[in-house]
């Protein structure tokens, strides 16, 4: 099953597109770094050895020390999916990612990216 290639899928396979999606436009790998922080309650040391572990994106969310209490802000179309109906948590939560940080490249404000 598709969906579930995607939860083996390591992040730290991942993490560097995010970034440069990001810099092709203009924003930091800081800022990518401060998007993922607020999502999963990672600070950066922890982020930095989930990095270096090449945990897979179902250790990366199962692991995270805290979801962010207004992830379920988080709304819109992603991959052709309506977010907030998915009904797969980690699906869910994997897109809420992806989603964060399209807003990132299109240029969006980071006080609305994190929904304050």
């Amino acid at each position: 099953m598709q969906i579930e290639r995607v939860f083996k899928m390591s992040f730290a396979s991942v993490y560097p597109h995010y970034i440069t999606k990001a810099e092709k436009k203009g924003r930091t790998k800081a800022e990518v770094d401060t998007i993922i922080g607020w999502l999963t309650g990672y600070n950066q040391d922890q982020l930095e050895q989930i990095i270096t572990a090449k945990v897979d994106f179902q250790t990366f969310f199962g692991q995270a020390p805290q979801i962010h209490p207004n992830a379920s802000k988080i709304t819109g179309v992603i991959c052709g999916h309506r977010i907030e109906e998915i009904e797969n948590e980690l699906m869910r939560q994997i897109r809420y990612l992806d989603k964060l940080i399209d807003e990132l490249a299109k240029g969006k404000a980071m006080e609305k990216i994190l929904r304050t």
